[in-house]
């Protein structure tokens, strides 16, 4: 029953992060949505964190690295964070939130990187508001695309548990399979 739950989870979010790699309008991805959906469908935090993120990291392989990587990843583990708030059966003002939060977390502390660790802009702080401004137009991707895949991610799952009970079942008890 948990090995079930479990290989449906997994294999929604490889699926899910496959979206990534085709094209796509810039930041409009399920990366945030996945991590999310990850914390919370999960029960055991090791798989809610590291099957999102290996998710990311296949993703990374193919795309190419680059040196806000790390960044990247801290930001998606916090949402991850976000995402075990969301325990399954909640209402949509909380997961409308967590999207918000999770929306707008990446931008701060994805281009609080860039500023660090490109050369793109000065060291100073209007260098930082300079590139918070240049990555406004992005936002809007961002938010649209968290908030499209979520709905996606939760909404599908939801649906495909009234057919199949199994999937539901896993928050009777954590398992070496959740």
């Amino acid at each position: 029953m948990f090995k079930a739950r479990y290989l449906v989870l997994v294999g929604i979010i490889l699926t899910a992060a496959a979206l990534r790699l085709v094209p796509h309008p810039p930041n409009f991805t399920p990366i945030a949505a996945l991590a999310l959906f990850g914390g919370a469908h999960f029960s055991h935090r090791w798989a809610a964190l590291g099957v999102p993120l290996a998710a990311l990291l296949i993703g990374d392989l193919i795309i190419g690295f680059h040196v806000t990587m790390p960044v990247v990843y801290v930001s998606f583990a916090l949402v991850v964070g976000l995402g075990r708030w969301l325990r399954p059966g909640q209402g949509i003002l909380p997961v409308t939130g967590a999207v918000l939060a999770a929306s707008i977390l990446f931008f701060i502390l994805t281009n609080f990187g860039v500023w660090v660790l490109l050369s793109s802009y000065p060291k100073t702080l209007a260098g930082l508001g300079a590139c918070y401004t240049a990555a406004l137009p992005f936002f809007g991707n961002t938010l649209m695309g968290t908030a499209f895949y979520t709905a996606a991610l939760f909404g599908g799952f939801a649906l495909a548990g009234r057919g199949f009970p199994v999937l539901v079942a896993g928050e009777l008890a954590p398992t070496k399979y959740s």
